[in-house]
């Protein structure tokens, strides 16, 4: 293979990707959409500039990798057991319903049985990789739909691994391979315990040692993350999965953050190629007769597929806001339902027709559902009137809110108890907001008003009265969320007394910035110190002046090299 070939075909697509994402951002239009038209126009289907395909598809598969391996860094796992029963739930009943009205639907417009059961199974899944994308860049990831809707995706992945393993291992007489999945089960076992062995129990003491160069930091993250990628791929897994599963093992490490920072313009790059990859691959060869399956089609990714989530994230007893927008990340269908037809032409049981009306299906849920993730608070407003109907929280989630409380808690771990023995003692009305159900659950059961929402939730703040509240407290210790909570203080409530609780120190000085009154870091006071404090001199803004102004001090003195506010 010439390399010269290589670099001069990477170096014109990337050239001509430059100036049509230009164009886009002119335009205001999502990159993404800009990169798959770049795939297309490379492709074979206008100019055929790439000779080596299989080159490309590498640095994809580097892309996918790079991206889910920073994406399980994020994921600890408290985050994990906050969504991972709901996820479970719905993804696998998701994937059941949708996977049956669509057979249903193209057994109505002439499919065969077999050929109409396989498409409703590429309909059942969408793309982790565009969602996971464009939650990075709307800062969205950690909001509490974020957070559902990387499970749910993340569900249908594991689901649609065992689905290609299925087909894969299909012999000449259709048998069911289950020693396939033993296999492979067990193997998948040993590497996922090694490697939260070595995230969990090794390299916590090799901590300092790691982190004090940020060459070797990060040489150790690309080599851990790929390595586990492409061991979990050699046992006959999916090099996803295991970039995922790498970055979660780590996530509980201290240098997490230092670490995705670092690998996220070489994730970038990747990533970009990986939809450039997706654009050369897509076919429109002989479908002009099949228009109707790939209107049925798109529609049933679109809009059904949502509707269903909607529904059955309702019934969870979450919020019809939470609901609609995790919903809407689910609106086209995946890569992974390309690799599914593909392989299911290749064994004789799927049309090539039908892989041709598959390819346009996965451009025009793709770029529809592109646009209704990045303006998903607009469509929410436009349509929130209607939504009342898929919701129907449940009982131990509903809560008559006062609009009057003196005192707001977010979150109830990193010393929120303290908080709420406060207010009980100040005799205030209070109300605590946690998106965790067994939080909710465990402070119904001490009869603490409570309720399940996500910060981040404007209608929710609204009604829980954010805009009267006294004292705004945050335990959340998410900067995103702390950030978004005080730019909203700064317009509704200026005159509240807020406290904020981070382990960061860069994260401090921020939020300090941004106008916080007080931020706990646990090393240099405590929320029972703060407690013990406005019991003393109560919710006055004024009296927090001192004591916010002795913190600053003590962080400029003993942290210089960090930006002075």
């Amino acid at each position: 293979m010439n390399t010269d070939t290589i670099f001069i075909q990477l170096s014109m697509v990337i050239a001509l990707a430059t100036g049509i994402a230009i164009i886009m951002r002119l335009i205001r239009q999502p990159l993404i959409i800009g990169h798959i038209l770049t795939g297309i126009i490379v492709g074979p289907l206008i100019l055929n500039l790439i000779k080596t395909p299989q080159t490309i598809a590498t640095f994809s598969d580097i892309g996918i990798a790079l991206l889910l391996f920073i994406i399980g860094l994020g994921l600890n796992p408290r985050v994990i057991k906050e969504v991972g029963k709901t996820v479970a739930v719905i993804g696998l009943a998701q994937i059941v319903l949708t996977t049956a009205l669509g057979w249903a639907g193209a057994v109505l417009l002439g499919v065969k049985d077999q050929q109409a059961l396989i498409l409703g199974i590429a309909l059942s899944f969408s793309s982790t990789i565009i969602i996971l994308k464009l939650l990075s860049d709307k800062k969205e990831q950690s909001r509490l739909y974020g957070k559902l809707a990387v499970g749910l995706l993340l569900a249908q992945d594991i689901v649609a691994m065992v689905v290609l393993l299925w087909l894969s291992g299909l012999t000449s007489s259709k048998s069911f391979p289950v020693h396939h999945f033993i296999l492979l089960a067990g193997k998948g076992g040993l590497v996922v315990l090694a490697m939260f062995i070595i995230g969990w129990g090794i390299l916590p003491k090799v901590t300092k040692f790691i982190s004090s160069n940020q060459e070797l930091l990060f040489l150790f993250a690309i080599g851990y993350g790929f390595g586990a990628a492409a061991l979990f791929a050699k046992i006959g897994g999916s090099l996803e999965v295991g970039a995922l599963l790498a970055g979660i093992s780590l996530a509980s490490l201290p240098y997490t953050q230092e670490m995705s920072a670092r690998l996220r313009p070489l994730r970038d790059f990747f990533v970009v190629v990986f939809f450039i990859a997706l654009g050369t691959r897509l076919q429109f060869s002989n479908i002009s007769h099949m228009l109707s399956i790939i209107i049925f089609g798109s529609l049933v990714a679109i809009i059904i597929k949502p509707l269903v989530v909607l529904a059955l994230l309702g019934i969870m007893g979450y919020t019809k806001r939470t609901s609609f927008k995790t919903a809407i990340t689910t609106g086209q269908i995946s890569e992974f339902s390309l690799v599914l037809v593909i392989l299911a032409n290749k064994q004789g049981m799927f049309s090539g027709d039908l892989v041709s009306s598959v390819t346009v299906i996965a451009l025009i849920t793709i770029a529809v559902s592109t646009y209704l993730t990045m303006y998903n608070e607009q469509i929410y407003n436009s349509l929130a009137r209607f939504l009342g109907i898929f919701e129907h929280p449940r009982e131990h989630f509903e809560r008559e809110l006062t609009h009057h409380n003196d005192m707001i808690l977010f979150g109830y771990q990193h010393g929120g108890h303290e908080f709420v023995k406060l207010f009980k003692g100040l005799k205030k009305p209070y109300v605590v907001i946690d998106y965790d159900p067994e939080v909710i659950e465990l402070l119904e059961q001490q009869k603490f008003p409570a309720i399940f929402g996500d910060a981040m939730d404007i209608e929710l703040l609204e009604e829980a009265g954010l805009d009267k509240a006294k004292l705004i407290v945050s335990t959340i210790n998410d900067y995103h969320t702390d950030s978004f909570i005080l730019e909203l203080l700064k317009k509704v409530n200026a005159g509240a007394v807020s406290i904020i609780h981070t382990d960061s120190i860069e994260h401090a000085l921020g939020l300090y910035e941004q106008g916080a009154s007080y931020v706990i870091l646990p090393h240099f006071v405590g929320s029972q110190q703060i407690s013990s404090f406005i019991r003393k001199n109560g919710l006055s803004k004024k009296e927090f002046k001192h004591y916010r102004e002795k913190h600053l001090a003590y962080l400029k003195q003993n942290y210089p090299l960090l930006t002075e506010i």
